[in-house]
Parts: C-alpha cells; sequence; structure tokens
C-alpha cells in the first residue's frame, strides 16, 4: 500500500469522530464538494483570477477521437492566485477527508481504488472517455 494514502486513511480513521454514521459521511461528503464547486465559482465572480469562456466547440465531421483532446479544452482562462489557490487545496482536503472517511466505513483501500482506476485509465486510454 502506498504510504501516503495508507496514512491518510488512517489519520482520518483516527480523527473522524463526531460523523461516523454512514449518512453523516455521505452528507459532509456532498457539502464538501458544494464548498469545493463553491470556492472555484468565487474565483471566477468574486476575485476574477479566473474565467470562463463556455461556448459550444464546433467539431468537424470527420474528427477523430484522438484529435478531441486538442479540439475541447477546460473553457478556462487566467490562472489561479495564492488566495484562490489556497482556498480551493483547502476544500479539496476536506472533501478527500471525506472520501477516505467513506472508503473506511466501507471497508475499502484507496489505495486499491487508486491502483484499479489507474490500471483501467492505462488499458483503455483514450476509449475511457471519462
Amino acid at each position: 500500500m502506498d504510504e501516503l494514502t495508507d496514512h491518510f486513511q488512517n489519520s482520518v480513521k483516527s480523527l473522524l469522530i463526531r460523523h461516523q454514521s454512514i449518512l453523516d459521511i455521505l452528507s459532509k461528503g456532498q457539502e464538501a464538494s458544494a464548498r469545493v464547486n463553491r470556492a472555484i465559482v468565487k474565483s471566477v465572480t468574486n476575485c476574477g483570477c479566473l474565467g470562463i469562456d463556455a461556448h459550444k466547440k464546433p467539431l468537424p465531421e470527420d474528427v477523430s477521437l484522438s484529435d478531441l483532446k486538442e479540439l475541447l479544452n477546460s473553457q478556462l482562462d487566467g490562472k489561479l492566485c495564492d488566495n484562490c489557490r489556497d482556498i480551493i487545496e483547502t476544500e479539496l482536503g476536506k472533501q478527500l477527508f471525506y472520501i477516505a472517511a467513506l472508503a473506511n466505513t466501507l471497508g475499502l483501500s484507496l489505495d486499491e481504488i487508486i491502483a484499479k482506476e489507474e490500471k483501467k485509465l492505462s488499458t483503455l486510454t483514450i476509449f475511457n472517455l471519462t
């Protein structure tokens, strides 16, 4: 097992005291996800370090699957400022905490989950379509 992932998962197990119910973990995980989304939105609407240029991209009829990576993008303009980066990293950390708590409650290993997903990605490559 990866030392960092194992250590993180064990730390979460020892620190999760109040919200041990699966229902609490699920709802706190959703709340953490919403906070990540809100922090990203605020980097656009309050700070302005990021902008969004969202519009439908026209795709040629004969485009290949491998060409899609070059034709499509994140629709983001700009770069996170240090303050927004810090806030988003903090919120992502909280989200990871509840992901680890969920894995612990279900008796799952984050390291095994990550390894399985990485194997699937490396096997399917661009045909994964996620």
